[in-house]
């Protein structure tokens, strides 16, 4: 498939190509609403059908009245079927159940609805997939799914998390996974990557801070040097080796030298199952 832009509707991401796959932080409901009004304006504006698949939680008159007041023709898009919300029951739920078939089928039948209707492609919005999350390994988690479906398809989606109910660990798991990610808060916009972290609510210092303060409640933890501590807090907040060395004044082949030093002391099995379970503990973070 040529590589087609297609304009974001969201500000600090500029043109997206179809498969992309972003990701916004909100804290307000007026937070998502307007992230998602001018997501869904701009992909009208491209000829996209456009489908939001709401939070659990959200008030279905509440939504429709905040995107009235930004989408122009709002009521026209819905009744034509340009414009459509759908519920968790509707996109991947099977007798309750996170159905990865029931998930494929369901957006793959909308996509096509919308070649068939005449549009560009389709662009989507839902809250948290991470939430159909199984914990048997070879059940398709709805983040897998969704990057499955967007492969090769003339397809966007747009996952939100609410801040309130992420934790640390949503955060850096979502600036891995997803290109770009974007943070709207109380109003104002914050783009938000690997190099950004430090600034954006977990600073090295509080990392190093929590380290220590759990070391009688993480196994190993106690086992750590101050060294390591640094070199690990680093880590955690997003850093290379190259950059955790920089920082120190090391080279980056002692940072992979205290990385396997941690790795061992906690007993996890790799850098990232290191990090995870600091971060499961975050209300050491706050």
């Amino acid at each position: 498939m040529a590589k087609v832009l297609r304009n974001s509707g969201i500000p600090f991401i500029e043109e997206v190509s179809w498969g992309s796959h972003l990701c916004a932080f909100y804290e307000t409901p007026d937070d998502l609403c307007e992230t998602v009004a001018g997501y869904f304006a701009a992909g009208i504006e491209t000829n996209e059908m456009c489908v939001w698949a709401l939070p659990d939680d959200a008030c279905s008159a509440g939504v429709r009245s905040g995107l009235r007041e930004s989408i122009p023709q709002f009521d026209d898009h819905v009744e034509s079927g340009r414009l459509r919300f759908v519920t968790a029951a509707d996109r991947y739920t099977v007798a309750g159940h996170f159905d990865a078939d029931a998930f494929d089928a369901f957006w793959a039948a909308l996509l096509d609805e919308s070649l068939a209707r005449g549009h560009d492609g389709m662009r989507v919005s839902g809250e948290a997939l991470r939430l159909a999350e199984q914990p048997r390994a070879d059940v398709p988690t709805g983040e897998r799914c969704i990057e499955r479906l967007l492969a090769g398809r003339p397809l966007i989606a747009l996952s939100t998390y609410r801040l309130a109910a992420s934790s640390a660990a949503d955060l850096l798991d979502a600036v891995r996974a997803h290109h770009p990610v974007i943070a709207r808060r109380d109003g104002d916009w914050q783009p938000v990557d690997a190099s950004t972290l430090p600034r954006n609510g977990i600073t090295v210092r509080e990392v190093e801070a929590a380290i220590t303060r759990m070391q009688s409640r993480l196994q190993g933890a106690d086992q750590l040097t101050d060294r390591e501590r640094k070199v690990f807090a680093r880590l955690i907040t997003g850093a290379s080796s190259k950059e955790v060395a920089r920082d120190l004044g090391i080279s980056p082949r002692t940072v992979d030298f205290h990385r396997g030093n941690i790795i061992g002391k906690l007993g996890a099995r790799n850098t990232a199952n290191a990090i995870r379970r600091v971060l499961s503990r975050r209300r050491g973070l706050h």
